[in-house]
């Protein structure tokens, strides 16, 4: 008896993975306060969780842009243990 999977259950299987959707990449948003603010991300409190956001993708020089106390809004989806921002804005405005 041949108990090895077949080359078109392997294929399905691997088509699942790839196209149904990733818990850790769902794009969520957050509001909070900023903490503390390194080069290229900062630490984010909200109501409910302490974040470390990675920013990267949108700043060179996150203390640019981001300053201790800032209230902001921030988009995107989790890495592991950082979130990593898709869009940040400010949490004031936008009430």
């Amino acid at each position: 008896m041949n108990h090895a999977p077949s080359l078109p259950l392997i294929t399905a299987a691997i088509i699942a993975v790839i196209a149904l959707p990733q818990p850790g990449h769902t794009q969520v948003t957050h509001v909070g306060t900023v903490e503390r603010v390194w080069d290229d991300g900062f630490r984010l409190q909200t109501s409910e969780q302490t974040l470390w956001v990675d920013a990267s993708d949108l700043y060179n020089n996150t203390p640019g842009h981001i300053t201790v106390g800032d209230q902001v809004s921030v988009s995107g989806n989790f890495d592991r243990i950082e979130f990593d921002a898709a869009a940040i804005a400010d949490a004031v405005q936008q009430e």
